[in-house]
């Protein structure tokens, strides 16, 4: 026997009033069985939104979103699931976009470059040696880190902070301390991201492009042997094994970001979207802030495993830093940045170094 054929679910083909009474009283019952069995009279909708990470499992980016999407599932009653694919099995920066638009994805997490594409704008604190210490980053971020998000918001996506990897050093199988010396080597460059070709060329460094997953047997090959990275970037991806020398200098300040295509977001109720903003935001907010402590350790790590921090000439340095702000100011005055939001960076920076 099935539901259809108990007594409760047949109507009759009559219209007297009796027959009516009997159905309606039917239909009642059913209502109070369904409840008291806890059976659901309509199915809750459940959105699932699916974030790509090139972070491996395990890792501090990794375990901080696991424990996000199982505080998103609770505190939504299970109306928002997050199902992640970490460890850059959906591809590069320009796969996952691409995987995005076409809604195979929701989101992803990103770093300043992989958003180029998105908002060229979101690359503002990773322009070639734009600050000379964290205490500048700190400074600079507290002003702009909401517009740059704002902008991501008004470019399709919300984004949900900013995330500190850390300074990237050039690291290299022989000592270089001079540009020259490093236009001599084979450098890898990200592929598909044009701000990192950009800020090579600047330095009239040609570089070799490879995509993240390939960096290290580019290494082991030989096909590259200079990277630019932050210690914490390299030892997760076992790079250090690979390098003997580093230069202490902060040639570019690297962070990331967790993103979500706003037509994806903006199907949640708002309600949903409150709690889901609420959780990945603090989210962010503890891998910068465990980055910052993790970035110090691997600078001690690296050396610890005997890669030779190796400093530049004041000379070197000023070489190094004069074709970095005519870089930086050719970017602004082409658009590759917005000219008014650079020259307010630059403001903000003056500002802070002016008071020390």
């Amino acid at each position: 026997m099935n539901i259809s054929d108990l007594p409760l679910w047949r109507t009759s083909r009559g219209t007297t009033k009796g027959s009516e009474q009997r159905r309606r009283i039917g239909w009642l019952g059913l209502m109070l069985l369904c409840v008291s069995i806890g059976l659901p009279m309509h199915a809750a909708a459940v959105d699932t939104l699916k974030i790509a990470a090139v972070s491996p499992e395990g890792s501090v980016w990794m375990k901080h979103l696991r424990a996000a999407g199982k505080a998103i599932d609770e505190g939504t009653a299970g109306r928002v699931q997050l199902k992640f694919y970490p460890g850059g099995v959906m591809g590069d920066d320009k796969a996952v976009l691409r995987k995005i638009r076409t809604g195979q994805l929701h989101g992803a997490t990103f770093t300043s470059g992989g958003l180029v594409s998105v908002d060229p704008n979101f690359q503002l604190y990773s322009l070639p040696l734009a600050f000379d210490s964290r205490e500048e980053a700190d400074a600079v971020r507290k002003a702009f880190d909401q517009r740059l998000i704002d902008n991501l918001r008004g470019n399709g996506f919300e984004g949900f902070g900013i995330a500190e990897i850390g300074f990237a050093n050039i690291m290299s199988q022989v000592p270089v301390r001079s540009v020259a010396e490093v236009r001599q080597r084979k450098v890898w460059v990200p592929d598909n991201d044009p701000g990192a070709t950009r800020l090579l060329n600047s330095f009239g460094i040609k570089g070799a492009p490879l995509s993240i997953a390939d960096v290290l047997t580019g290494l082991q090959t030989g096909l590259i042997d200079t990277v630019a990275a932050p210690p914490v970037g390299a030892i997760a991806l076992q790079w250090y094994t690979q390098v003997k020398h580093a230069v202490d200098m902060p040639l570019m300040y690297v962070y990331g970001t967790l993103a979500i295509q706003s037509r994806a977001f903006n199907k949640l109720s708002e309600a949903d979207r409150t709690v889901v903003r609420k959780i990945l935001a603090d989210t962010v907010l503890q891998v910068d802030t465990l980055a910052r402590k993790d970035d110090a350790g691997a600078r001690e790590a690296v050396g610890n495993q005997g890669i030779a921090w190796i400093t530049a000439t004041p000379e070197q340095t000023a070489e190094w830093r004069s074709l970095a702000n005519t870089a930086n100011d050719r970017f602004a005055a082409d658009g590759f940045v917005d000219a008014k939001l650079y020259a307010d960076f630059q403001a903000e920076l003056a500002r802070f170094r002016a008071a020390r």
